[in-house]
């Protein structure tokens, strides 16, 4: 065989296994939404994967224990996912660093606190959350997945992300917090600032939300005090100079 039909090759393996790798991922992707195990006929839909590569790939995964096999035959995330979580928490120091200030935010009155990080593109990721003291209808918990486009914390993301960006989302990262209203929880508002690092660059999004009726004019004015001096305080710590 001629080098080039031997690059060639090696070039068609590698997009097969690259490809594999795509489809194997979306398969462990299909459980953000989910809200439990699903059956094989469910995650071939939702990924748009022939059965039979849906079990051939979940037989991987379950090799690797990102996927398990229920005892009712149908499947769910595996302990390798927990422990994922739980390394990168730690590598980060993201929990030792922010989760005291969001127990002291709500342990002072304030309204649910979380800690989104951006996912992929198009949406961001809780990892951190504390319930306030009072009703919360907005339903955020640890691996809840909002998108981008909308509300107080993806306006952010999209403040610290690649352009072009809109008049109102320079007008956002210059503020340097974000408001919003009923718009990824129906009767729920939120306010939003930024957690930089020592580049200046986004680590993630500090969020305080609760019910609409709690989010007067006044009441609003006194969270973005709250939340801009939980997320400086929880920016100087990760070296930002501000």
């Amino acid at each position: 065989m001629s080098d080039r039909s031997t690059e060639d090759a090696a070039g068609q393996e590698m997009q097969s296994g690259v490809a594999a790798v795509d489809r194997a991922l979306n398969i462990v992707a299909v459980f953000e939404t989910s809200d439990g195990p699903l059956t094989i006929s469910e995650i071939s839909r939702r990924t748009g994967l022939y059965k039979s590569t849906a079990l051939r790939l979940i037989g991987s995964l379950k090799r690797f224990g990102y996927i398990i096999h229920t005892e009712d035959g149908r499947y769910d995330l595996g302990p390798a996912v927990v422990r994922l979580a739980a390394r990168y928490q730690h590598g980060s120091q993201i929990a030792h660093r922010i989760e005291p200030v969001l127990k002291r935010l709500v342990e002072r009155g304030s309204e649910s606190a979380s800690f989104f990080v951006r996912q992929d593109d198009d949406t961001r990721l809780c990892i951190l959350r504390v319930n306030s003291n009072h009703s919360t209808l907005d339903r955020v918990t640890v691996g809840t997945v909002r998108p981008l486009d909308r509300g107080a914390g993806g306006y952010l993301f999209q403040a610290y992300g690649p352009g072009p960006h809109s008049d109102k989302v320079v007008a956002i990262r210059e503020a340097g917090f974000a408001v919003s209203y009923c718009e990824t929880s129906p009767d729920c508002a939120a306010v939003a600032a930024p957690v930089l690092d020592h580049k200046n660059a986004l680590v993630g999004v500090l969020q305080l939300s609760g019910p609409m009726e709690r989010f007067t004019p006044e009441r609003v004015e006194g969270l973005i005090v709250e939340i801009r001096a939980a997320a400086t305080e929880i920016s100087r710590s990760f070296g930002a100079a501000i």
